[in-house]
């Protein structure tokens, strides 16, 4: 299961009420992105959770795939978010409580931690690859890498 299965819409209740209709808990899930982001579900959320909303739209929803945001780009563009979040040496509590403030999205800790055991797992294969392959210059890309990972 991917890591963008496991994140959360943080207060869905209240924002299945303000927009009238359910939705799935999952940030990814194709209902989640058709009744936030097309439409007037926008218009129908208070001004935070908008802001937050258009935030998200416009950070992960940006791209110019006919089939946006069905198209795999929002997932992406999120794992790279995560990614960067760990880079800048925050662990799994602090990127759960960073994404909560800048899209509302929640996740659990442990499932964050255990994307990140698996990007330096991941990672240490890779880099075990280049070695035979005689590809040096790669290995050490991909060690540098490794090291920003596992912090």
């Amino acid at each position: 299961m991917a890591i963008t299965d496991k994140i959360y819409v943080k207060n869905h209740r209240q924002l299945a009420s303000q927009l009238e209709t359910s939705f799935p808990k999952s940030a990814f899930s194709g209902a989640t992105l058709d009744i936030l982001f097309t439409g007037d579900g926008l218009a129908k959320l208070d001004d935070a959770s908008r802001d937050r909303a258009l935030d998200f739209a416009e950070d992960f929803l940006d791209c110019d795939c006919q089939s946006n945001p069905h198209c795999g780009c929002p997932q992406r563009k999120f794992i790279a978010y995560l990614l960067e979040l760990r880079a800048e040496g925050l662990g799994p509590d602090a990127i759960v409580d960073v994404m909560g403030d800048d899209y509302m999205l929640y996740a659990y800790p442990g499932d964050i931690l255990s994307f990140l055991d698996n990007g330096v797992r991941t990672l240490e294969a890779a880099e075990q690859l280049a070695e035979v392959d005689e590809r040096k210059e790669m290995a050490e890309k991909i060690r540098r890498k490794k090291r920003e990972l596992s912090g």
